[in-house]
């Protein structure tokens, strides 16, 4: 999950200086810098590449910005007359693949490198809605009044989500994870129509073109669906969530699938003994599966960096 961030001073001080998230984001330099800051305070075994799942809708036309305290917005929303009026721009891609081998040149060897995209069904979302939305309910009701136009968009998010994930691999990462993060809000027909299916054609593809690069599923919300996700998009590892039993998980999985997950966020934020027990929970329940500790989602602003060494420390001893 996000390690980059307001919680760390370093990371707001260069956003400061930069502006928007977005100029951030395509500055390659600063970027890479705030790839990398993490590890030099943390030193954490993965690198996270930093870029936004948004990068795909603006790579296939749409007009994107961020509104100050509100978020992206996306312009204009997709519909019927809209769809055929975007005209793609892939080199609005370019300064992530100048990301990527720029903190390629600067991670240690023993450091893995990730990266990553929005998965189909929640790129289109916020496509559809021009922002994110607790619901998705503009894509819930598009998907069912007129599933030829929905599949025609993720047709092609698919298609640009391929050519990045792979720009990304040709420049440096060893690892890619899809993230869908409004995944759980999809009943379980549409979530095998719009989740695992187009997945699974990522996956496959993905596994054509970059036979060594290892993929990670990340369905949020998808609760009791995640042993079908596993089993039937062909992922390497899939991400869980911090709503899921770790020893629910540990059972219902895949045997030998690797897990990554899923400290809760504000466990992390609450630090001392609530975060040591949720810590050794998590741990416990996986002590028999590959796995990748990390958090359920992203990381909070406001988490203090104590509590980031804590979990750290108490990580690396159990291990």
């Amino acid at each position: 999950m996000r390690q980059a961030g307001r919680y760390l001073p370093e990371y707001r001080a260069l956003r400061e200086k930069k502006g928007g998230f977005l100029e951030l984001v395509t500055d390659s330099a600063a970027a890479a810098e705030v790839t990398l800051q993490p590890i030099r305070r943390f030193g954490f075994d993965g690198a996270i590449l930093f870029s936004d799942i948004l990068m795909v809708p603006w790579a296939l036309g749409q007009d994107l910005w961020f509104e100050t305290g509100e978020g992206p917005r996306l312009a204009p929303t997709i519909g019927r007359s809209t769809i055929d009026e975007l005209a793609p721009v892939p080199q609005r891609l370019d300064p992530v693949y100048e990301t990527v081998r720029r903190v390629k040149a600067a991670l240690d060897p023993a450091t893995t490198f990730l990266g990553f995209a929005g998965a189909p069904w929640t790129v289109s979302t916020y496509m559809i809605a021009g922002q994110g939305s607790r619901e998705q309910a503009e894509a819930r009701r598009l998907a069912y009044a007129d599933p030829g136009l929905m599949a025609a968009l993720v047709d092609r998010i698919v298609a640009v989500t391929l050519d990045y994930l792979e720009g990304q691999v040709a420049a440096g990462v060893e690892a890619v994870q899809l993230f869908d993060s409004w995944a759980g809000s999809l009943s379980p027909a549409q979530f095998e129509t719009w989740v695992i299916g187009p997945t699974a054609r990522i996956v496959s593809e993905l596994r054509t073109r970059c036979p060594d690069v290892a993929i990670i599923g990340f369905p949020k919300g998808a609760g009791g669906k995640l042993p079908a996700y596993a089993r039937e998009t062909g992922v390497d590892a899939i991400g869980i969530d911090e709503t899921v039993d770790p020893l629910w998980a540990a059972t219902g999985l895949p045997a030998g699938l690797p897990v990554q997950g899923n400290l809760d966020p504000l466990a992390l934020i609450a630090g001392g003994a609530p975060l040591d027990d949720a810590i050794d929970r998590i741990l416990a329940a996986f002590e028999d599966r590959p796995h990748v500790f990390n958090l359920g989602h992203g990381i909070l602003p406001d988490t203090p960096i104590a509590h980031v060494e804590q979990l750290l420390a108490r990580v690396r001893r159990t291990a």
